[in-house]
Order: C-alpha cells, then sequence, then structure tokens
C-alpha cells in the first residue's frame, strides 16, 4: 500500500506561481513511474504531468500534457520521497483538483487506468 498525501494548492491572480508537492508514505516511489493530473468541475480527470520510475534506465524523463508543456514542471525527490509540480505562468483555465498518482508501469503514462494509487488532492484556483 502507498499513501500519497498532496499539498501546496491554494488560491491565486493569473500569471502567479505555485509549488505542489505530493508525499508518499508505505513504499518507496521510486520504483513507481509517478503522475499528476486534475479535475475541473464537470470536467473528466486529466493527465497534467508524468515522470518515469527512479530505478528505470530512462529516470528522470518526463512528459507534459500540451496545455501545461512549458509552463510545468514535474520533479522526485527520491530522498524525501516526495513528488513536486511547479507551476508557472498560472491560467484561470488551471482551476482544478490536482492529484498525484503511481503508476503500475516504470514509465509515466497518460492513461488513468494505468495509475493504482492516488492521492486526495489539492485545490488550485486562478483568478483572472
Amino acid at each position: 500500500q502507498v499513501q500519497l498525501v498532496e499539498s501546496g494548492g491554494g488560491l491565486v491572480q493569473a500569471g502567479d506561481s505555485l509549488r505542489l508537492s505530493c508525499a508518499a508514505s508505505g513504499r518507496t516511489i521510486s520504483t513507481y513511474g509517478m503522475g499528476w493530473f486534475r479535475q475541473a468541475p464537470g470536467k473528466e480527470r486529466e493527465f497534467v504531468a508524468g515522470i518515469v520510475a527512479g530505478i528505470s534506465s530512462r529516470s528522470g524523463m518526463t512528459n507534459y500534457a500540451d496545455s501545461v508543456k512549458g509552463r510545468f514542471t514535474i520533479s522526485r525527490d527520491n530522498a524525501k520521497n516526495t513528488i513536486y509540480l511547479d507551476m508557472n505562468s498560472l491560467k484561470p483555465e488551471d482551476t482544478a483538483v490536482y492529484s498525484c498518482a503511481t503508476s503500475v508501469l516504470a514509465i509515466a503514462t497518460m492513461n488513468t487506468n494505468l495509475y493504482n494509487y492516488w492521492g486526495q488532492g489539492t485545490q488550485v484556483t486562478v483568478s483572472s
């Protein structure tokens, strides 16, 4: 079992930055591909960013949704068993509940069905 707890959300203005954290317990997350997802009211959950497992030969490789590419950065600190999402140049359309999750694969797939452990989420609200 893996427990994931997100933090760092809040209310910000357009153009501001936030850093989200996802702290894991129960198992080391270095063996997992990890992802950040978001869900806005009335919309389906969508992939935001992913990072390859720390034990993979492709460790550190990342991928992003087109909507956040160049603005968001995902990273991991294996020593702290934590992943981060640095969000810059925030837009009102980034408003959503952001959740982190562990992938059943070492890669960071965009397929939500391939993630098995999820955090409870943290709210990010961007005002115009």
